[in-house]
């Protein structure tokens, strides 16, 4: 991660995410979980959690129509096993949430996850 793509993802998230969804304990995943299941940041229920992997936009217009790679799939497939939770994939564009139909799958994550 670049030190940009570092702040891309703090914006999107803090400024993004956070303000969003003002229940929900946003942290930055640990260095083990961003490595090997491709997990930027937690988004925290009580005891339950879901993903947040972050991607510039341009991710997805060089791939077409990005989508996950099966060793992708399998670590968020164990995420959710763990935490609870699904795992979103977030497009960035400039710090901002270039997918914005994402919020609404997380507003009903994080209802199924408080009750």
């Amino acid at each position: 991660r670049t030190f940009d793509g570092f702040l891309r993802e703090k914006s999107v998230v803090n400024d993004g995410l956070a303000e969003q969804f003002k229940g929900v304990k946003f942290i930055e995943s640990d260095p083990h979980l961003d490595h090997a299941g491709d997990i930027d940041y937690l988004g925290y229920i009580g005891k339950k959690a879901f993903g947040i992997q972050i991607k510039p936009v341009t991710s997805k217009a060089n791939f077409g129509n990005y989508s996950a790679s099966e060793r992708m799939k399998a670590s968020f497939k164990e995420f959710e096993k763990t935490y609870g939770g699904k795992v979103f994939i977030v497009y960035s564009l400039d710090g901002e949430i270039a997918n914005k139909e994402v919020l609404e799958e997380i507003k009903a994550e994080i209802n199924k996850l408080g009750k």
